[in-house]
């Protein structure tokens, strides 16, 4: 499993659709050793995940911690204004965002592809 503490440093943010947000998560690494993990994200729900857009994010690349470290990382994003024109979001109230950590090493590459895909798939 991996030692780290991972929460949100907001439970919820309303965000307005067009408009840019940013949200931050806290990771500690509760481990004696310096650790590098990798982020998987998810969008709740599966249907949104087209309309949600990240500029930056901590999920982009590998996070090193240091043992003990505890950083805070940042999630620049906007849900896209066509959103409001898209009849299937319109019992959509919540979008929710999150992510799941693991050891680098541990991690296929093909493995974060094909879930970083499936994030996006739209259901019909």
């Amino acid at each position: 499993a991996m030692p780290w503490k991972f929460r949100p440093l907001q439970r919820e943010a309303k965000v307005f659709v067009g408009e840019t947000a940013l949200a931050f998560y806290n990771a500690k690494n509760k481990s004696d050793e310096a650790i590098t993990g990798v982020a998987t994200y998810n969008i709740a729900p599966a249907k949104a995940g087209i309309y949600f857009n990240k500029i930056q994010c901590f999920c982009f690349e590998e996070q090193r911690l240091n043992a003990q470290e505890d950083i805070d990382m940042p999630v620049f994003f906007f849900i896209d204004p066509e959103f409001l024109d898209d009849p299937r979001m319109r019992d959509v109230t919540t979008i929710t965002l999150s992510y799941t950590f693991f050891r680098a090493e541990d991690v296929d590459p093909s493995v974060l592809q094909a879930q970083a895909a499936s994030a996006w798939t739209v259901a019909s």
